[in-house]
């Protein structure tokens, strides 16, 4: 058993299929393998009717909208580079060295790619129930769900919502600087509560840095950050 393996709780039958959905296409050039592209196709399908009907069945009191939007909070690129941050996926993936010098083994769309991938890589192997057991673990309680205070990934709703307690209270955000080639930028927000920092963050993006300092944020609040 591989160590990726051992952290999913599966075991493949064909390990090629593991392979497969670890290999990022800038790692197949010159060399007789196939990319991770054709598995996250699929991947993204079993994610979406897996979570759909998860929803469906565990939170009938809601609205068709609500639940479109829960659902899409939770196959969302941001969504999925949580769940792939959980699980250390980034270390796992083999990149070209191109992509391993310019940060590809944290970047946000690599990593939901390989999770999307490696769902569908399940779903081959193993079958329905097997693929669903994997999907679900990352999938928050329905009490959780329902009551819109977390999403995976999405700290600035999260402290939003804890903020709105208190009406008189409110969070803005501030891009404080930017560095890097305009390629490869890194953004640095903080977030402001009445004027006043409560929270830092980096990321490849303004949402991204944002995301960071709410979650930062919400963090020294005593909340839980996955």
């Amino acid at each position: 058993m591989t160590e990726i393996e051992q952290v999913i709780g599966y075991t493949f039958n064909e390990p090629k299929l593991l392979q497969e959905a670890l290999t990022h296409s800038s790692y197949t050039n010159g060399k007789n393998l196939k990319s991770n592209e054709r598995l996250e196709f699929l991947g993204d399908s079993v994610l979406g009717i897996t979570v759909a009907e998860y929803l469906f069945e565990n939170l009938t009191g809601l609205p068709e909208g609500r639940l479109t939007k829960i659902r899409a909070s939770l196959v969302c690129e941001d969504a999925l580079y949580t769940f792939a941050k959980k699980i250390d996926l980034g270390r796992h993936i083999m990149l070209g060295k191109g992509e391993e010098n310019t940060g590809g083994r944290d970047r946000r769309s690599i990593l939901a790619d390989a999770f999307e991938a490696l769902i569908a890589a399940i779903y081959l192997d193993g079958g329905t129930e097997k693929a669903r057991g994997f999907i679900l673990s990352f999938i928050p309680e329905p009490d959780r769900l329902s009551s819109g205070m977390y999403m995976p990934g999405d700290y600035k709703t999260l402290l939003q919502e804890i903020i709105q307690q208190n009406p008189e209270e409110s969070v803005e955000y501030k891009i404080t600087s930017e560095s890097g080639q305009a390629h490869n930028k890194t953004f640095t927000a903080e977030v402001l509560l009445n004027g006043q920092v409560i929270g830092t963050g980096t990321g490849k993006s303004k949402k991204q840095a944002e995301q960071q300092a709410a979650k930062e944020a919400v963090g020294l609040m005593g909340y839980e950050t996955d």
